[in-house]
This record gives structure tokens, sequence and C-alpha cells, in this order.
């Protein structure tokens, strides 16, 4: 490359004047900023909605104010009713999860890895990803009526899929370069697959279990919804037929809640596994 170009490059130019190309804010500092930064627009829109329900600007009846919806939760909650249906919900969602996660994992990775097995297993399972996830909701319940097993397998349904694309294109995107050097090292199928393929793929194996988790709680709730006599979604459905608005908003925010509380357990899982890398974090 010509040695002018190179001087010219920004980087070059960076690298003369010192110019920082990396955020050298303390971490701490950033991750109070971040914080802040995530809490100002809830804040401004709570405080909005509390101001213009006690002015009764807005129906207190479709729209119960912030502290009316405080209130109900906490009643909820003095009476058992609320935890009572929330360990059940975790259960059905955590149950439906394993069961479609682990089968998404390990077929996408039994598809990415055997080229005949491809062949065989991708189209259907295309095709099949392509059906509503709502679509089967009513079959479901026509085969294993409105039990645990419906429920549980429909999140399943869910949580295959983003797992199992991501899993079979982790491995499809693989520079094969790496395979002939691991070739030229001597390395067994088995220490292809520990060394070469899990590291690789790693990022799109926690993107598609972010996706799975997001999925399984949207199951969730369809589940819940469509028939049942516990958890958060029958807690929200029963208080709708008897036009408890504030009890249908303590359920809406506590899935938001939980939702939020998961994928950000994921993301720092994330950043442990993977805190070899030198990634970008934005300007």
């Amino acid at each position: 490359m010509n040695s002018k170009l190179i001087q010219s490059s920004p980087i070059h130019q960076a690298a003369e004047l010192q110019l920082p190309l990396k955020r050298t804010e303390p971490l701490y500092k950033r991750r109070v900023y971040k914080l802040l930064s995530g809490l100002t627009l809830p804040v401004v829109v709570l405080i909005l909605w509390q101001v213009l329900g006690d002015k009764e600007y807005i129906s207190t009846l479709l729209f119960p104010t912030p502290t009316t919806i405080l209130d109900a939760f906490w009643n909820l909650y003095l009476t058992g009713e609320l935890i009572d249906n929330l360990k059940i919900s975790l259960v059905r969602m955590l149950s439906g999860f394993a069961l479609g996660a682990s089968l998404g994992l390990l077929i996408g990775l039994l598809v990415g890895l055997v080229w005949y097995v491809e062949k065989a297993l991708d189209p259907t399972i295309q095709m099949i990803r392509m059906v509503p996830h709502l679509a089967l909701t009513t079959l479901f319940v026509l085969w294993f009526g409105i039990g645990e097993t419906a429920k549980i397998l429909l999140i399943a349904k869910g949580s295959f899929f983003p797992l199992y694309i991501n899993a079979y294109l982790g491995i499809r995107n693989i520079d094969t370069k790496y395979f002939d050097v691991a070739r030229v090292l001597g390395f067994s199928r088995s220490k292809q697959l520990t060394r070469l393929i899990i590291p690789a793929i790693m990022p799109n194996l926690f993107l598609g279990i972010r996706l799975s988790v997001a999925i399984s709680w949207l199951g969730l709730v369809v589940a819940e919804i469509m028939g049942s006599t516990s958890g958060i979604g029958y807690l929200m459905m029963d208080a709708r037929a008897m036009s408890m608005t504030s009890t249908v908003f303590v359920g809406i925010v506590l899935f938001a809640v939980l939702g939020k509380a998961s994928d950000l357990l994921v993301v720092s899982l994330e950043r442990y596994m993977l805190r070899w890398r030198d990634s970008f974090q934005g300007l």
C-alpha cells in the first residue's frame, strides 16, 4: 500500500496526534450515565401520566395512575395472590424455554455441522417456522387440552427457532481457513468442536438465547390467556373481566420487568463469557 495513503488515513493521523480511538471514561461513570439515561424517559412518562390522571385529562378507568397501579400491586402482594401466580408462570416459562432452547441448540449444531442432515431437516424446519405462533394455539389446545403440556410446548415452540437459526448460521459463517488450519494442526473432530466451532459461534448463541428468552415470555402470555386457571396471564384476564384495569397494568408491568431482568442477565453473562472481545462501544 502507498505510504502516502497510509499517512493520510484517519487511524494514522489519530496515532500521530495521540488521539484516543476508544472511550477512556472510568467504567463506573459509563454505567451510571447509562443507567440515568435509561431511566430518564420512563420517569418523565410516569410523572406526566400521574399529573394528567390527577387533573382528569385522561380516563383513570382506562389509564389508572401509577400510584393506583402501585396500590393494586401491593394489595395483590399482601394477599399472596401475586406471588403464587408468579411462581406458576416462572415454572412454565423456564420449562418451555429449557425444552425449546436445548432442542434448538442441539438440532442447529447438527444441521450446521452435517450437510446431509441440513438437506433432510432444514427445509421442513423452515416451513414450520413460517407458521404463525398464534395459529398453533387452537391446535395445541385440541391435542393436549388446557393443561400444562400445551402451555409448555407452545413456549418451547417459540424458543426453539432463534437458537436453531443462530447456531446453524454461526457455524456456516465460520471462515473455512480456520478449518484448514485445524486440519494442519491435526485437530480431531471433537477438538475442532471444542476449540474452534464453539468459541466461534458464541456471539450467535448469545443472540439466539436473548431472542429465545423474549419469545418465551411472549409465549407464556399467549399460553396463559388461551386458557388457564393460574399464572400472571390468568390474573390479567380475570381482572379484565371484572374491569380492574389497574390489575391488568400490574401484569403488564410485571412482564416488562421480568423480561428486562432476564435479558439483562443474559447480556451480563455474555459480557463475562466473551470478555476477550474488543468490540465497538459506540461513539
